[in-house]
């Protein structure tokens, strides 16, 4: 399933205002809702539920996971911002900065804080299973994200389902990887939603 979420630009100027500066609070919303949607009506349950997205997607994964714990199963994280208190600090994230705000204005910092993942790092929370993918080389997204991320919910998780972190060598953002290195960050993915998710591969015969 793909969520609709407000903070595009599919429906023009107002619907990705919706989800931008002191809104974005409506894209984790729309997000969770979707979530909630497809098992209130019979299409999965939230040990058989997972969620995956990268970069600004990385940042929507981090805060359900940190929102709504319970929603779903596991997690798949990729190349993402998640010390939104912090990231504008880091490589070219100041650019973005008309789209997120900044910390180091004081209105902005309150909507930030309320939901930057990291900073909503619950102790004693069962986490579902998190795979954080990242490049070790990424301008964008620094790999400081994934990395202080993972050590925060793994020592916060009441919970015994993984939280792992796979570190792509010399590599960014993700545009222009080869194909072989594509291979097997896909195999990792699925091969973990798979296992987490208690669900067997079909192949074809």
């Amino acid at each position: 399933a793909v969520a609709n979420l407000r903070g595009g630009g599919e429906f023009g100027s107002r619907w990705h205002e919706g989800g931008m500066l002191d809104q974005k609070q409506n894209v984790f919303d729309d997000f969770t809702s979707a979530g909630q949607w497809l098992i209130e009506n019979g299409y999965t349950r939230p040990e058989r539920l997972a969620v995956s997205g990268g970069s600004n997607g990385g940042l929507l994964v981090g805060a359900a996971v940190t929102q709504e714990p319970k929603l779903f199963q596991a997690a798949i994280c990729a190349v993402p911002l998640l010390d939104m208190m912090r990231y504008d600090k880091f490589g070219i994230a100041q650019l973005w900065i008309p789209e997120y705000g900044t910390s180091d204005n004081h209105d902005q910092a309150r909507y930030i804080e309320d939901y930057s993942p990291y900073q909503n790092v619950k102790d004693g929370t069962d986490y579902p299973a998190v795979l954080f993918m990242s490049g070790d080389k990424d301008s964008r997204t620094d790999p400081l994200h994934a990395r202080k991320t993972v050590a925060r919910l793994q020592a916060a998780t009441s919970g015994e389902r993984p939280i792992l972190l796979r570190v792509e060598e010399n590599a960014g953002h993700g545009a222009g990887k080869p194909v072989g290195k594509i291979i097997e960050s896909e195999t990792d993915k699925w091969a973990f939603l798979y296992q987490q998710l208690g669900a067997a591969p079909q192949f074809a015969s």
